[in-house]
């Protein structure tokens, strides 16, 4: 066996500089068209980390405990005055701890979820009130009659 069979072959392909070129130029227009399109993030990819992004977070999670999806077993409402509570008051924290700090428009966007996080928080805790005063005047509900569909849940 002589020396040149040890030594491996190197087969160069001559596409890959221009394939790698495409793909570069393909990424790149997708990039644009995404910008252009407002910066909406592709499907599985997260939104940026910034403070617009926090303040998204915690508004949704405060959403969710006000009534924002049913339990797909009973069919109620489902309310966590708790948790809705604790991230309006993360919310106020993050308005008093940034103030000063924040330009015009975050200051504005944080005043307003706030204001319309505790309009909804006060409305949805007097809603559940009611229900839970009528409930116990009314005595235990009756599932045959199917008094049960629909109504507030608290956990």
């Amino acid at each position: 066996m002589t020396s040149d069979e040890q030594t491996p072959k190197i087969q160069v392909d001559t596409d890959w500089k221009a394939e790698a070129q495409a793909e570069k130029e393909r990424l790149a227009r997708q990039e644009a068209e995404r910008e252009e399109q407002g910066g909406n993030e592709a499907p599985g990819e997260l939104p940026p980390a910034d403070f617009k992004g926090l303040i998204g977070l915690l508004a949704s999670q405060a959403i969710m405990g006000l009534g924002a999806y049913t339990d797909p077993k009973s069919g109620g409402v489902v309310i966590d005055l708790v948790g809705s509570k604790f991230a309006i008051d993360l919310l106020a924290v993050i308005e008093e701890k940034t103030k000063g700090n924040l330009d015009e428009a975050e200051t504005t966007e944080l005043g307003q979820i706030l204001t319309e996080l505790r309009s909804r928080f006060v409305q949805v805790a007097d809603a559940v009130a009611k229900q839970q005063a009528n409930t116990a005047a009314a005595g235990p509900l009756d599932p045959t009659k199917g008094t049960g569909k629909g109504v507030i849940e608290t956990p």
